[in-house]
């Protein structure tokens, strides 16, 4: 069964200044802990990642998946399906930016649904895992840039 959830970080700087580190794919492994590797395997017309391959580790394991991103949503927002994974049926997830006078308030949506058996309470603990150290990790790396 997947787990849905939503989590949220206020991070100072502007929208445009989150936007930009959330869509450097190929410079997670600099700063999100969990993603060890990206590989943009396809671009869309603006050169952003249509299909992004990573390799993450979590729950003692290693997973390698694909997300296919879409961008209609831009500036406020853009949102990914996972396309293949290993040990995962569904990776689903919106980032949204909403300004916040000199800052943003970031949400981050979330399913997930893990095909290896574990139970429903380990699920949703991972899931508001993942979602919290994202925030947490992306807050680091916007605050932290040069600006």
């Amino acid at each position: 069964m997947a787990e849905q959830g939503s989590e949220r970080i206020r991070i100072e700087a502007p929208p445009d200044e989150c936007l930009a580190v959330a869509l450097d794919f190929e410079r997670y492994p600099e700063w999100a802990r969990d993603v060890k590797q990206v590989t943009v395997i396809d671009r869309d017309a603006e050169g952003r990642g249509a299909h992004v391959e990573y390799r993450a580790a979590g729950l003692g394991k290693s997973f390698r998946y694909t997300l296919e991103y879409d961008y209609s949503g831009l500036p406020d927002s853009f949102s990914w399906k996972l396309v293949e994974g290993e040990g995962m049926r569904k990776l689903d997830g919106t980032y949204r930016f909403e300004a916040d006078g000199d800052s943003t308030r970031v949400h981050y949506d979330l399913l997930v649904d893990l095909s290896i058996p574990i139970p429903g309470l380990i699920k949703r603990r991972a899931a508001g895992m993942i979602m919290g150290t994202a925030l947490k990790e992306l807050k680091k790396a916007v605050e932290g840039r040069d600006r």
